[in-house]
């Protein structure tokens, strides 16, 4: 494997020079902002995740708004106490995108979020504790409890909520097959998730970098975004 130097030094080339790359660089994670997150926070965040997979980004931020009034502002407890009548009526809900599985995943995220925080005090606390070392672990967590959380869906919660990981997105996985690592052009399997939970461990030890820096370095270090 290439040590992650040559993959910043390329990064670096690429962007202008170490001063430009930092400036593309994420804030480092934060702990104790993360634990202080809210419940409905944590919801929302998923929910956007959820309704973004497949589908413009652009027109889930336009209507956000939207969602947040139809869904109650996201709060957990409230959602979950919800007929099912208030589910079918957002079925026809012109504030919303209207896809039912979609829908229904807010139900049952919010009662998943409200099991977890009854469990470790909040959400936000429970991810706090997680080790960024064992992601692969939280993936398979939210896959199985959460709602439709699996894949890159709950790759991008965690990043937008500031827990501090990787992400498997193409450039990522081009960077980690450039430098020698044996996976699949798509990381699906458990096996190929495995070696980039590896590999990004070896790396985060061999630099000290938080993993979402090493992440974003390394795609930032291959493919189509040349320009600064």
């Amino acid at each position: 494997m290439i040590a992650f130097k040559a993959i910043r030094a390329r990064a670096e080339k690429r962007k202008g020079g170490p001063r430009e790359l930092e400036k593309l660089l994420p804030r480092k994670p934060d702990l104790k902002a993360l634990a202080k997150l809210s419940d409905d926070h944590m919801l929302s965040e998923m929910t956007k995740r959820v309704f973004s997979a497949g589908f413009a980004w652009s027109v889930i931020e336009t209507k956000w708004p939207g969602f947040e009034t139809a869904f109650l502002a996201f709060k957990p407890a409230k959602l979950t106490f919800q007929p099912d009548d208030f589910w079918d009526a957002l079925l026809s809900d012109t504030r919303i995108v209207r896809n039912g599985a979609k829908i229904q995943s807010v139900r049952e995220n919010a009662a998943f979020v409200q099991e977890i925080a009854r469990e470790h005090g909040s959400f936000g606390k429970f991810l706090a504790k997680w080790p960024s070392s064992d992601q692969i672990g939280l993936l398979n967590l939210l896959a199985k409890r959460g709602s439709r959380l699996g894949g890159n869906t709950g790759q991008m919660f965690l990043r937008f909520v500031g827990w501090d990981g990787f992400v498997t997105s193409q450039d990522v996985v081009a960077c980690l097959r450039d430098a020698g690592l044996d996976i699949a052009e798509e990381v699906k399997s458990k096996g190929d998730l495995a070696k980039v939970q590896a590999q990004f461990n070896a790396w985060a030890n061999e630099t000290g970098l938080p993993y979402v820096h090493l992440s974003r370095i390394c795609a930032m270090s291959i493919g189509e975004n040349h320009a600064v």
